[in-house]
């Protein structure tokens, strides 16, 4: 059974740093991408940011120059390094494998999440 727990959000001021980790467990990590998604109440889940099992990445244009994310299959963890936070990038942030074709309404395997709140 997979598990996923997310770490690391918090109240950062617009302009401030965050970094995210997610340790997964009862899957072989290094075999899978994995991605870091956000949702906002009353909106719908998306995908902000995804790296190969290879390390190639993928982001949000909106995030794109602002996030990294990057793995240490060592420690079964992805990270997400999220700079300059704007308001609009509150929200929970959970992490999950990308399946490509599924919808994320399918996933059974969500953690947590942990919430970025970016305020003055």
């Amino acid at each position: 059974q997979v598990q996923l727990v997310e770490s690391g959000g918090g109240l950062v001021q617009p302009g401030g740093s965050l970094r995210l980790s997610c340790t997964a467990s009862g899957i072989i990590f290094s075999d899978y991408a994995m991605g870091w998604y956000r949702q906002v109440p009353g909106n719908q889940r998306e995908l902000v940011a995804a790296i190969t099992s290879g390390g190639d990445t993928n982001y949000k244009a909106s995030v794109r120059g602002r996030f990294t994310i990057s793995r240490d299959n060592a420690k079964n963890t992805v990270y997400l390094q999220m700079n300059s936070l704007k308001p609009e990038d509150t929200a929970v942030y959970y992490c999950n494998r990308p399946r490509i074709g599924v919808p994320l309404s399918e996933y059974n395997d969500w953690g947590q999440g942990t919430q970025v709140t970016v305020s003055s």
